[in-house]
């Protein structure tokens, strides 16, 4: 016998789960027959592409079982390719991926809300202990001689023995407590069952006692009988034609693929024949996966061939951008036996995935114009993973630049390039944006000034993503995108009256530049402030400031310092009192060190001696005074 103690994670997972997720305690027989099924689908492809599991007799198949009475159980159990000891250790006594502390930092209290949770973070088997004083696992791997017992009370602890198995498969019984006692009748495990499992491509059979009467009258005797019956229908859904599936069909099938306990936001069905045969089933989930910006995400689509499961774990079905989607691809012309390296060469499947793109982005595109509320749902969790596709699907940047959102300074909620370039003015010369780290600071900054004084829509951009995406793409319909928080943007509003002030300040600007130095790459005059004296801006061929915090974040500490172009406003009451000034070296240098500085803190940027900022402030406060 070995005993030994949970993952830290799994004893806090557990003790969540024990006591806070009643609400939903149904759930659990779900886990129990998806694993179940998981095991039968691995088994099924080795029993057709190896040669040592191609003699096992192997009619895959699940059974459930319950006792009743004072100490109630129930059994689910598989003839799939099951566990030894170490497989045990591997699956029931360790979460491996990072999700687990994802999953303890965002359980909420609210049971609806964490139930959902658990299959969203792989942690399904563990909802057993929602309804089991108790849980014993006992397993034999298929082609294994030898059997393996897992029991534990989900208290911190488990033990692992030698047992007997006649076959190889995994049987999983529950030793019910008073929450679980419900489980232990026919018509309540049935109503599960046809609810979350009913289109698992394999059979589930229940085991119970049926109670019939023989006689009339007095010689009428109670009879009981033990029956198995099929209860769920068994078939490979996607393979059905739509019109044999209603809605609820296909919420039921998503629930049971993805864990997931909300319903999907929107589904795509599709069933392709000529030179290649394919069904797809693809779901978008109401909410973003939470491993989605992780670099170890699980993929969400699994491959079949000819409703033979091949793998799960392949992020090559789809592209990377589009990792969100959920579903089943199942083609009828590829080998059963194809290896993952073959599979990341293979042409057959790259049409597959090209082909299945396109269709989710035009589906993506039909309910955009025609049920915005839904898209907009879709792209408040989804609009930074599209973006990516921008920057990394060139075949299909066209559709993308149709489906992405921005928010913007004309109107609520999320714009389209398409619908900025219908607003629009006559003369204006580019699709205006301004990236940086907060929409609050975007929508406030000094560089939006002149065009919102002139009517003119300007988008914000809070992403990160924004910073590296937009550059690259450059035009939206031959119209230019320019960044308002780079240098040549302002041109376009350069009018002759500004042409004019800028040659009257040049003696100003002078001065600024000397008492600068080298902390600033030029000064000039602006055209795009109205109300403040001052902004920064980066040159064209510079990153911006919000680009070169990101390179620092990402590990390149020794970047060359970019300097910013100062712009001074010719129109603003300081500058103006100081060219009136501007023989006063001393005050000069205090009042342009502040103009900078200000800009500086303004756009997000930190000061390299904030001690000596202080002391500069104190003196002009004090002047004024």
């Amino acid at each position: 016998m070995s005993k030994h103690q949970f993952q830290t994670e799994v004893s806090q997972l557990l003790h969540l789960i024990i006591h806070s997720l009643y609400s939903h305690k149904e759930i659990f027989l779900r886990e129990l027959i998806s694993n179940a099924s998981d095991a039968l689908d691995k088994l099924k492809y080795l029993t057709l592409t190896q040669d040592e599991f191609k003699k096992l007799a192997f009619d895959p198949r699940v059974d459930i079982s319950y006792t009743e009475g004072d100490r109630p159980t129930l059994t689910v159990s598989d003839n799939g390719i099951g566990m030894n000891e170490e497989d045990l250790v591997e699956n029931l006594g360790t979460i491996a991926r990072s999700g687990t502390k994802n999953f303890l930092g965002k359980l909420t209290g609210d049971a609806k809300k964490d139930s959902n949770l658990i299959g969203q973070f792989g942690v399904g088997f563990y909802s057993s202990f929602m309804v089991a004083d108790s849980v014993e696992v006992i397993s034999r791997k298929a082609g294994e001689d030898k059997a393996y017992k897992w029991v534990s009370d989900g208290k911190g602890a488990y033990e692992i023995t030698p047992a007997e198995r006649e076959s190889f498969g995994t049987t999983v019984t529950l030793h019910l407590n008073e929450e679980g006692r419900e489980y232990t009748g026919r018509w309540q495990i049935e109503q599960v069952i046809k609810k979350y499992s009913n289109h698992v491509a394999f059979p589930i059979f229940l085991h119970y006692t049926a109670t019939e009467y023989e006689g009339e009258g007095e010689k009428r005797k109670e009879k009981k009988e033990q029956k198995v019956e099929q209860i769920n229908s068994a078939s490979a859904m996607w393979k059905r034609p739509k019109s044999e599936l209603s809605d609820e069909d296909y919420k039921e099938f998503y629930k049971t693929l993805s864990h997931d306990y909300d319903e999907p936001l929107f589904w795509l069905h599709t069933q392709a024949e000529g030179t290649q045969e394919y069904s797809t089933l693809f779901y978008v989930p109401k909410k973003a996966p939470f491993d989605l910006y992780q670099a170890d995400y699980k993929p969400g689509v699994k491959l079949y061939v000819k409703r033979v499961f091949i793998t799960d774990d392949e992020k090559e079905l789809l592209p990377v951008y589009l990792r969100f989607v959920r579903g089943i691809i199942d083609s009828e012309d590829l080998p059963l036996n194809v290896s993952r390296e073959i599979l990341q060469q293979n042409r057959i499947l790259s049409s597959i995935t090209g082909s299945s793109t396109k269709k989710l982005l035009s589906e993506f595109q039909r309910i955009s114009e025609n049920n915005p509320e839904m898209y907009t749902e879709f792209i408040e969790q989804f609009n930074r993973p599209l973006k990516e596709g921008l920057y990394s699907d060139f075949a299909n940047r066209e559709t993308l630049l149709e489906l992405v959102r921005f928010k913007s300074t004309e109107v609520e909620g999320y714009t389209s390039l398409k619908a900025y370039k219908e607003r629009m003015k006559d003369d204006q010369k580019g699709i205006y944006y301004i990236t940086g780290e907060k929409e609050e600071t975007l929508r406030n900054s000094p560089l939006l000034e002149a065009y919102k004084a002139r009517g003119i829509e300007v988008l914000i951009m809070d992403d990160e993503i924004d910073e590296i995406v937009v550059p690259s793409i450059g035009k939206y319909e031959e119209i230019d995108l320019k960044a308002v928080n780079k240098s040549g943007s302002s041109d376009d509003l350069k009018t002759e009256d500004d042409k004019k002030k800028e040659k009257e300040i040049k003696p100003l600007i002078r001065k600024i530049k000397d008492a600068l130095g080298d902390r600033v790459k030029d000064v000039v005059a602006s055209s795009r402030l109205s109300d403040s004296p001052s902004c920064i801006v980066a040159d064209e061929s510079d990153p911006s400031m919000q680009m070169q915090q990101m390179l620092k974040a990402m590990g390149q500490k020794d970047l060359p310092e970019i300097k910013p172009i100062l712009e001074i406003n010719p129109d603003h009451e300081i500058v103006k009192k100081l060219e009136a000034k501007k023989d006063d070296k001393a005050l000069v240098e205090d009042v342009a060190t502040l103009l900078l500085e200000q800009a500086m803190m303004i756009e997000g940027a930190e000061l390299k001696k904030p001690a000596e900022f202080v002391k500069r402030l104190n003196r002009i406060m004090n002047m004024a005074l």
